[in-house]
C-alpha cells in the first residue's frame, strides 16, 4: 500500500544506510499508531538500528512519556508542529537513539477541526546532532490510508533528512 512513496526495497536499504554507519532510530507515533514501528521491525536486523519507541496516542501519555508540554498541547494543539518537536526531542531521550520521527494527525473519520481537516499530520525528523524538520502534510482517504501514508512519508522525509546529515 502507498509502495510509490516509500517501499521495502527502499527500508532495506534505510536500515543498511543505518547500520553502515552504526546509527539508531526511534520514533513517537499518536495517529500513525505503531505503524511506522512496525514497518521497521518487518525487517529481518532491525534491533541493530531500533531499540524501541512510544505510541503517545493521549495528551497524557505525551505529557507522561515524552515531555511534551502541557502548555503547547493547549495552545496548539496535539497535532501541531510544536508538539512533534517535543515528541521528537522526548523519543530521541527516552531511547537515545541518534534520530527520531515523530507523527501526530487526525486519521478520521472524527476528529476534524475548521483549521485542521481529517487527513491532515504533522511529521518531524530530528537528529541529536544535526538539526530537526518538521512539516504539515494533507493526506487524501480513509483512516488506513490516511495513517499508511502517514507512515510511508515518515520514513521518505526521513530518510532524505539522514541522507543529508551523512553529508555533512
Amino acid at each position: 500500500m502507498f509502495d510509490n512513496i516509500f517501499d521495502e526495497k527502499k527500508m532495506q536499504n534505510l536500515q543498511d544506510l543505518l547500520k553502515a554507519n552504526n546509527k539508531t532510530v526511534t520514533c513517537a507515533e499518536s495517529c500513525t499508531g505503531g505503524l511506522i514501528a512496525s514497518m521497521i521491525t518487518e525487517i529481518s536486523g532491525s534491533s541493530n538500528i531500533f531499540n524501541g519507541s512510544i505510541v503517545s496516542y493521549s495528551n497524557e501519555i505525551k505529557m507522561q512519556e515524552l515531555n511534551v508540554s502541557e502548555s503547547n498541547l493547549i495552545n496548539h494543539g496535539a497535532v501541531s508542529i510544536e508538539v512533534v518537536k517535543d515528541m521528537l526531542r522526548g523519543a530521541i531521550n527516552k531511547f537515545n537513539a541518534d534520530y527520531a520521527i515523530a507523527t501526530s494527525g487526525i486519521a478520521g473519520p472524527t476528529g476534524a477541526t475548521e483549521t485542521k481537516p481529517v487527513g491532515t499530520v504533522v511529521i518531524g525528523v530530528t537528529s541529536k546532532v544535526n538539526g530537526t524538520e518538521i512539516d504539515i502534510y494533507h493526506f487524501d482517504g480513509d483512516r488506513k490510508s490516511v495513517q499508511f501514508q502517514a507512515a510511508k512519508t515518515s520514513f521518505e522525509k526521513f530518510s532524505n533528512f539522514f541522507q543529508k546529515t551523512l553529508d555533512k
